[in-house]
This record gives structure tokens, C-alpha cells and sequence, in this order.
């Protein structure tokens, strides 16, 4: 056992008290008592492999992929029935560190904590991720923070970085409720708010210093009330792999996906937590100094006559990376350093709480041409938050596993939600997949 992860083990079983996933021993032999927490263990599941079959739409601004054209789940389901809202970030100390809530997570002491991110006493959860094997895995809470929404009405986890053992931490809002009505129609968080700024702890998550913005005034300055489009809503960073070893510049990049104003198409949910017609990214050279300093980050904003991509500290000069009107919503970049690709994972939410769809897009990099993969109709039947976890890349490139949640909205609006592929639930899911030619 990583002695740093001991460390915390002995602390936390000797100043919290008995629950019942904690077993007090007697050693026969010294006459001595101590206490034993065993870890909780994952969900596995097993299952026929198959290959998904992609089903584009027409109108698609991407051109297929040559070297990868169809996704293979490999039958292996890993995962645990806890809150959502998993993105992992992986520490030069070999951990994963993630954000989470909406749901409870199991602690070292055999409680759990419960994270809700809603309403005026909003929170959220860190987490650790310890392990090489995603079947193996101990997934634990370290605890929660409060994050006050107002004047929206959620405030939830977005861009996390563990980078040199600091850890950045990013939250977002959402409006105006969890289910709002509309016509007669139930609505999940239609809106999406602005990105806030980060809260930054040094010692990887035991303790936090405060982000100096408010959703009132956001680090970019925007504002998401009454549907009002953001473009940096909910961002998350680019995995470069452990310790960011793989950033092409020693910089942070983040993508986020959102809306404008100048809309031909417009929806009631036009840009929510899980809907939005561009995508767009962003960079800043990680520190706690810079984190929080909007003069310190710079935005993509094209690209010049001879193709090179031009960057700028003027957010009103910013554009999309990629647009898809009515297509796009929640993204996640990965860095693949064996097949030289950036694999971008990007979830179409439909109407924010019905079927969803998923497709992987694949780049030389981050600005280059992005080429499609798979369009996977329905995937979940409603899987959010997808991402691949850096960490859990095969030697050869190809194997990885999808990190997602799904199925929270199982019957609202009279559409019943099944679970595909198996193992697809509220909570933290992992799917074994091979890209293939």
C-alpha cells in the first residue's frame, strides 16, 4: 500500500468511530486490538462482447475516421453505485483524483459522505481513485465542500487538475431547477450557468483555500441567467496523462461546450448541463497564482490563412473549436500517447433527461481536424459525463475503458430508460472498449 494513502488509513480509523464495515480484531498471540476497515469492493460484471454499431447522423460536420471506425465493448463492467459527476485527474503520486456528488461515497472509516449539489446549502465531493486494475479499484471519499449557487439554483464539479500536488478544482451553475416544467414537459437544469473559478488545496485534498469568485461575478465574466448562452459553462481539463507528462507546451487546456446568442435553431435548452451546439478550449500555465487570473488564460480563436490556430487573453474574441448545431453538449479530451491521438468524448443529451448520444472523435491534435469514430445512438440508454481515464490506456493503445454515469431520469415524461450496454447505472461506471479499424 502507498505509504501516503496509509498514512491517512491509520489517521481516519483512529479518531472516527465504529460503523459496521469495521471489524475490531483481537491478536491471540500480543493480547492487542485494532481496527480493520475492509475496502468496498467494486461491481463487476461479464458479458457477451459485441461491437456498437455507429449510426451517424445526417448533416454531420465530421469526416469518418480511417484508422478507427467502430468501438468494441469487450464484456467487462467495473464500478460502484455512488454519486455521478466522475472526472479523474492523475497525480505524479500515481493516484487518480476526482470531483463527484449528487449521491454518497464511501469513506476509509466505513461511513459514507452524501453530496448534494443543489439549493442554497450546495456541496460537492472529492474523491480518490486507488489502483492500476479498474475491477480493483478502492474508491473513497475525502469529504465535501460547500459551494453557494446563488443567484442560479445548482453549483456542481467541472474542471479538476491534480498537477506538482496541487490540486484545482473547478464548479459551474445550472437553472433554474433540477426539474423544471416547460409546457407540459419536465426539464433537467435546461440552463447552464457560467464556470466560476477553481478551489485550490495543497495538500492533495485534505484542505482547501476558497475560489475568490462567486457565480455573480465568474472568473470569464459571463452570464448564464434566464437561458442566456455561456461558451465556458462546464469546462473540464485535457488528460495529458500522470502529472500532465503529455501537454504539448507544459500548459493546462480545457474544453467546454456551449452556445451563442446568434442562434438559427434555438431551444428551450438550447445550452444545459448536457446540451449545446459548439465546443470550445482554452489554456493557462497551471499555478496557484495563475489559476484564478482571467489575464493569465488564453482562448482559442481560430485559425490565420495558413491554418496555425491563433490564441488571445480577450475573451470576446474567442471561437468555437467545433460546432455542431443541436449536436453537441458535455466534452472530454484524452491524450493517447501510444496512437499519437486525441480522443474526444462528446454526449449529446437530447432534452436534457430522455435517451442520450454518445460519439468519440479523434485528432492529431487539439486543433487539428477531428475525425469521427462512432455515433453511439442511445448509449447508456443514458450515459453522461463520459471520459477515458488515462491511466487505464493498454500498452498497445487501442483497449481503454469509459468512465461515465448514467440513467438517472429512468421514467420521466412517460420514456422508460434500459440499461445499454449491461452494467449501466446512476453512479460510477466502467466500460472495457478496443477501438477497431
Amino acid at each position: 500500500m502507498n505509504k501516503t494513502v496509509y498514512c491517512l488509513f491509520f489517521v481516519l480509523l483512529c479518531t472516527t468511530p465504529v460503523f459496521s464495515q469495521v471489524q475490531i480484531l483481537n491478536d491471540a498471540k500480543t493480547k492487542q486490538t485494532f481496527i480493520k476497515v475492509e475496502p468496498l469492493k467494486p461491481e463487476v460484471k461479464e458479458y457477451d462482447a459485441f461491437v456498437w454499431e455507429s449510426e451517424t447522423p445526417e448533416g454531420c460536420p465530421f469526416a469518418q475516421s480511417k484508422d478507427y471506425s467502430r468501438i468494441k465493448f469487450l464484456g467487462l463492467k467495473s464500478g460502484f453505485h455512488f454519486a455521478d459527476t466522475w472526472y479523474p485527474t492523475w497525480g505524479d503520486d500515481d493516484i487518480l483524483y476526482s470531483p463527484y456528488t449528487d449521491g454518497s461515497c464511501w469513506r476509509l472509516d466505513g461511513s459514507y459522505d452524501h453530496a448534494w449539489s443543489m439549493g442554497v446549502a450546495a456541496n460537492t465531493g472529492q474523491g480518490i481513485m486507488y489502483g492500476d486494475d479498474p475491477t480493483k479499484l478502492v474508491v473513497y471519499s475525502l469529504g465535501l465542500d460547500v459551494a453557494l449557487p446563488e443567484p442560479y439554483q445548482g453549483r456542481y464539479p467541472c474542471g479538476s487538475l491534480m498537477y506538482n500536488g496541487v490540486w484545482y478544482y473547478g464548479t459551474y451553475c445550472l437553472g433554474p431547477s433540477g426539474g423544471a416544467r416547460y409546457g407540459d414537459t419536465i426539464y433537467n437544469w435546461p440552463w447552464l450557468g457560467p464556470f466560476v473559478g477553481f478551489r485550490v488545496s495543497t495538500d492533495k485534498g485534505l484542505n482547501w483555500q476558497g475560489c475568490p469568485h462567486t457565480p455573480e461575478k465568474p472568473i470569464f465574466g459571463e452570464n448564464g441567467l434566464n437561458g442566456y448562452p455561456v461558451k465556458i459553462g462546464s469546462p473540464h481539463f485535457v488528460d495529458f496523462g500522470k502529472n500532465m507528462q503529455h501537454s504539448p507546451d507544459g500548459k493546462a487546456y480545457m474544453v467546454a461546450h456551449g452556445a451563442d446568442i446568434n442562434d438559427p435553431k434555438p431551444r428551450f435548452y438550447n445550452a444545459s448541463w448536457i446540451t449545446g451546439d459548439q465546443i470550445y478550449l482554452l489554456r493557462v500555465t497551471p499555478s496557484p497564482e495563475n489559476i484564478n487570473d482571467a489575464s493569465k488564460w488564453e482562448f482559442y480563436a481560430g485559425k490565420d490563412n495558413q491554418g496555425n490556430p491563433l490564441w488571445t487573453n480577450d475573451f470576446k474574441q474567442i471561437r468555437p473549436l467545433l460546432e455542431w448545431n443541436n449536436n453537441m453538449g458535455c466534452v472530454t479530451v484524452t491524450y493517447n500517447p501510444v496512437l499519437n491521438r486525441y480522443l474526444m468524448c462528446v454526449t449529446d443529451g437530447g432534452m436534457t433527461c430522455a435517451k442520450m448520444n454518445t460519439y468519440l472523435l479523434e485528432s492529431e491534435s487539439l486543433t487539428g481536424e477531428w475525425r469521427m469514430i462512432s455515433y453511439m445512438k442511445h448509449f447508456g440508454e443514458q450515459a453522461y459525463f463520459v471520459n477515458i481515464p488515462s491511466k487505464f490506456i493498454s500498452a498497445d493503445g487501442k483497449t481503454m475503458w469509459l468512465l461515465y454515469s448514467g440513467n438517472f431520469a429512468t421514467d420521466w415524461n412517460g420514456e422508460h430508460i434500459k440499461s445499454n450496454p449491461e452494467g449501466s447505472h446512476y453512479g460510477f461506471v466502467m466500460q472495457k472498449i478496443q477501438l477497431l479499424k
